[in-house]
């Protein structure tokens, strides 16, 4: 597995990373066991959760598991913005919290200390404000919640990285328009952006990509499947879904070029060098495994200029 700079922090991340929002759903510990030693046995050596992926339970999952290696073999990601509160009532088997957004200095801070007593490490690399945009809180509450990060909860980052208790920050969003926001104000040491630079949806565009590149800010890219609708290559694509005629045109690329189509959008963002490392999130661990494997399939170049001809910009 090839490794990655995280642009100019001292981190070196596996150009495939596992993002371990869906082990907190699985029913049997077994199973998350398996698919994290999967990806571990595949090469790859960085690991994303957050707070509210299971409420708490990915991370207590990862840490466990983690917890295992050596702390130098691997780079960890988790999120603050999400702080998950005790509440009575819920049933047998659901984590007994409920969630709540800070971005203040202090619940940056309080979510840093949840993190680190779930995970049961004693270090965490990378920290990422989790979600602070108009899709998930609504414009109203972005507007509300924006200004606190950028008076206090960046301050709280900047002095966990100083204090040495994280090694860099940055953002975790699903949308370029917040990411060029905060860029524009804070130098973050890199974004996590989900959905918005893959193989059918360039959204990020020239003015993101170009704002990384001349800050030196490198890129983590998640939603590369866009939930599951470039998975395969003959599959019934799902109604509903925006992505779905983009999937449908890039599929029929996929079968006339003999390639397959997970293969192409999972190798399209790390053409990038802006890009350090692509998350996958599946809890099927013979699936990762050939998703993985995908990354030597050959793609010629005008198979990729066919690809291009039909994303979303």
């Amino acid at each position: 597995m090839e490794f990655r700079q995280l642009g100019t922090a001292p981190l070196q991340l596996s150009k495939i990373g596992y993002g371990a929002a869906r082990i907190g759903d699985l029913n049997r510990l077994q199973d998350c066991e398996a698919v994290l030693n999967t990806a571990w046995a595949s090469g790859i050596r960085y690991f994303d959760t957050a707070p509210g992926y299971g409420l708490g339970l990915s991370e207590r999952r990862l840490g466990d598991f983690l917890r295992t290696k050596d702390r130098s073999s691997y780079v960890l990601s988790t999120k603050v913005g999400k702080i998950l509160s005790p509440v009575r009532g819920r049933p047998a088997g659901v984590m007994p919290f409920e969630l709540t957004y800070d971005y203040t200095y202090d619940g940056v801070m309080r979510s840093f200390e949840f993190s680190m007593a779930r995970l049961g490490l004693s270090t965490i690399d990378l920290l990422l404000a989790d979600d602070i945009e108009v899709p998930t809180l609504g414009l109203a509450d972005y507007r509300r919640h924006l200004p606190r990060f950028l008076e206090s909860g960046i301050r709280a980052l900047e002095e966990l990285k100083a204090n040495g208790n994280i090694t860099a920050f940055g953002i975790g969003v699903n949308d370029v328009g917040v990411c060029l926001d905060i860029m524009h104000r804070v130098k973050l040491d890199c974004v996590m952006l989900s959905g918005k630079y893959t193989l059918i949806d360039r959204t990020a565009g020239t003015r993101l990509l170009g704002v990384c590149q001349r800050s030196g800010t490198p890129l983590i890219i998640g939603g590369i499947f866009h939930g599951g609708v470039l998975l395969a290559d003959d599959q019934a694509q799902p109604e509903g879904n925006p992505a779905t005629p983009y999937a449908k045109m890039a599929q029929d690329i996929a079968h006339v070029s003999d390639i397959r189509l997970e293969s192409a959008a999972l190798q399209f963002p790390l053409l990038n060098p802006s890009v350090a490392s692509a998350v996958l999130g599946t809890t099927n661990p013979e699936r990762l495994t050939r998703m993985v494997d995908g990354l030597e399939d050959p793609i010629p170049d005008h198979v990729w200029s066919r690809f291009n001809s039909v994303a979303l910009n």
